[in-house]
């Protein structure tokens, strides 16, 4: 038999929200289990029915995510030193005029923005920020299996297995890297599909095997591409769009 777990754990697990936003609704007495309001702290098996609210589900809906082409220059999380966050680029004046979501802006949508994944100062392209912890656990969970599609722009001299090395063979922090897909696009730009992110991973294994990274940009997320958007715009996931 399973070991019952918190039921904020368990939310998570099934994806219902993230644990925070778990603990948030069940707080407000937003969730039931077996049809009984929830408490903090209370602990279930996965026999048990877990049941939202209508005000979780209205939340949840008006929650909203965002695709940024960050452009050199700026950080996807906290502000640093004389840097930016990516954040501060999601005002009005920066929507896409392309955008077709029919989404109004609204101040609040900038609120508990965060980034789902790093995209590296020195790096433009794709990035996602979402008020949503399903989309942030999808993306960057620890059982996450989304692909990142990058084009990388390169100088330097690939060691004789270094191709083969990239798809599969490096290891970073002590650990083997997962599988890879790593080809050439033209004589100095390669194009990696990951499904991981450790800190400046593409940069890193580059350099293992000769090369140097002069340009980096994310491309796609899962099922959502960058497209025509332009850099440093934004525009509304799109309510038909999934990753």
């Amino acid at each position: 038999m399973t070991d019952p777990i918190r039921l904020s754990k368990r939310m998570a697990e099934l994806g219902i929200c993230s644990r925070r936003e778990a603990d948030s609704y069940i707080e407000k007495g937003w969730v039931r289990v077996n049809g009984t309001v929830a408490i903090l702290g209370q602990k279930v098996t996965p026999a048990d029915r877990i049941d939202l609210n209508k005000q979780a589900h209205e939340q949840q809906a008006n929650r909203v995510t965002i695709l940024l082409n960050k452009p050199i220059g700026f950080v996807s999380g906290q502000p640093e030193k004389d840097y930016r966050a990516a954040v501060e680029l999601i005002t009005a004046e920066n929507q896409w005029d392309g955008d077709t979501s029919r989404i109004a802006f609204h101040p609040s949508h900038t609120r508990n923005l965060a980034p789902a994944g790093r995209l590296d100062i020195d790096s433009v392209g794709l990035l996602v920020l979402t008020q949503d912890g399903r989309i942030a656990k999808q993306l960057i969970g620890d059982n996450s299996n989304s692909e990142k599609e990058y084009l990388v722009r390169v100088k330097g001299s690939l060691k004789e297995n270094g191709l083969a090395l990239l798809n599969h063979g490096l290891s970073l922090d002590g650990e083997p890297l997962r599988p890879a897909q790593v080809t050439w696009q033209n004589q100095d730009q390669l194009r990696f599909v990951l499904r991981q992110g450790k800190i400046r991973q593409i940069r890193r294994m580059c350099e293992l095997v000769g090369l140097r990274v002069v340009g980096l940009k994310r491309i796609r997320i899962g099922r959502i591409k960058l497209g025509a958007l332009p850099q440093g715009k934004w525009r509304y996931l799109q309510a038909n769009e999934r990753f």
